[in-house]
């Protein structure tokens, strides 16, 4: 009986650390007072759990405003000096991996193209281990300042038995990069002795728009992720929708024609098939060679202006995007549809409008009429973003406890240098 007394007040402790970190996190600066009132807790709660958040250095003061009267309120604001986050996102043709301080500043970042060897296992492991302590080691930080590293992958992740921060459980089916049941996270434990977190790259795409960019706000939301291939992230009542295995998402690859073309999945008359910028760069006979596909396909819209060809090309796929948008609209009734990926930002001040009219066009007039349909905030590396927001997500759900370090692999002990000048990757969302 003791022992569960002595766990009930521990788990309400964390609870409370959580939400504070939370609150102040998204909504801060701000006093003690304001804190108080948007949480709930009493004013000892808060002035216990402040005091601890600033002794452990993850919370600090920010200033100080006016009062009614009264002496002036302490702003208080989370360390963005606390820790560490590192994004990997294993994209089409390249892994990029950056490393950010709490309020999601760049202090490092690498591009490791995947040349020849495209999506073998081991040389994206290489890759992605090696951008790891390249950013480490440009940062200038020491590997327990780092709370953990997410990695955006594409396929089906499989999260299996894992713990938080452990990763070694995980496995990826990426059907079309032809990986079947890959045991990535022990692949990458071998080389790392960080807390490792992995999702589908669409999911972690969701998760930034959702906490930064065009979710904000809302709680049932798509997102669509376009780019070489195409993906989603379903967000109802503000949580993510995995479904029974974690593959719910996989938009690219419904349906949208029967007996249609060939996907690179195997199927036929995927939605990818038609939208995908691979998918489109491959049925436009004057895609340039030796450039990377962002190159080629800005160069096919481009040629829009000029190209009778490339112009039909892009209607049509304006045409399925909007129909396949429909089809979102209709199954989940969401209050906005937010289009990012490298593509879905290329195409989209192109494109956008006659997509918002084919969707009105396909899907029933009453949901439609209450969604909108916008172009994702954060960037055509948001998949980064998003990965780096898997372990800040476990820290801030922890009330700041940091995720247990596995036995460092031989060989994997970085060197400090100097600290690299900071980079803002995104604005700080606002209140």
């Amino acid at each position: 009986m003791a022992e569960q007394s002595r766990r009930t007040v521990r788990d309400l402790r964390r609870g409370n650390r959580s939400a504070l970190l939370r609150h102040l996190y998204f909504e801060g600066p701000l006093s003690r007072q304001e804190l108080g009132r948007d949480t709930g807790l009493s004013a000892g709660s808060i002035s216990n759990v402040v005091g601890e958040l600033i002794a452990d250095g993850m919370v600090e003061e920010a200033g100080a405003v006016e009062s009614d009267g009264g002496r002036p309120r302490i702003l208080l604001q989370v360390s963005a000096g606390y820790g560490y986050v590192i994004g990997v996102d294993v994209g089409e043709t390249r892994v990029r991996v950056e490393l950010f301080d709490l309020a999601l500043t760049e202090r490092a970042a690498a591009d490791l193209p995947l040349s020849g060897s495209g999506h073998d296992v081991d040389h994206v492991v290489r890759l992605a281990l090696k951008g790891i302590a390249s950013v480490v080691r440009e940062a200038g930080v020491a590997d327990s300042e780092v709370l953990g590293v997410g990695v955006g992958v594409p396929g089906i992740v499989d999260q299996g038995d894992t713990g938080p921060g452990d990763g070694d459980g995980v496995v990826v089916h990426g059907q079309t990069v032809e990986w079947d049941a890959v045991p990535l996270g022990r692949l990458l434990r071998a080389g790392t002795a960080l807390p490792l977190y992995i999702d589908n790259g669409a999911k972690t795409l969701g998760q930034a728009e959702m906490w930064f960019g065009g979710g904000r706000g809302a709680s049932n939301v798509v997102i669509v992720l376009i780019g070489s291939g195409v993906g989603a992230c379903v967000v109802v009542d503000g949580n993510p929708y995995r479904g029974a295995s974690s593959s719910a998402g996989e938009w690219g690859h419904t349906t949208l024609r029967v007996g249609g073309r060939v996907c690179r999945c195997g199927a036929r008359g995927c939605l990818e098939a038609y939208v995908g910028a691979a998918a489109l760069l491959g049925r436009w006979p004057s895609a340039p060679e030796g450039v990377s596909e962002e190159s080629a396909f800005a160069a096919l819209l481009a040629a829009a202006d000029h190209d009778p060809g490339a112009a039909a090309l892009l209607a049509e796929a304006a045409e399925y995007l909007g129909a396949g948008i429909a089809d979102l609209i209709n199954l989940f009734n969401p209050q906005r549809i937010v289009i990012g990926g490298w593509a879905g930002l290329l195409l989209g001040p192109r494109l956008l409008p006659e997509v918002r009219e084919f969707a009105a066009a396909y899907a029933l007039r009453h949901p439609c009429a209450q969604t909108s349909i916008e172009l994702g905030r954060l960037g055509a590396d948001a998949v980064t973003v998003g990965a780096a927001t898997l372990p800040l997500a476990r820290f801030l759900d922890a009330g700041g406890e940091r995720a247990q370090r596995q036995p460092a692999p031989e060989g994997n002990r970085h060197p400090r240098s100097a600290p690299a000048m900071p980079r803002n990757r995104i604005a700080r969302a606002v209140r």
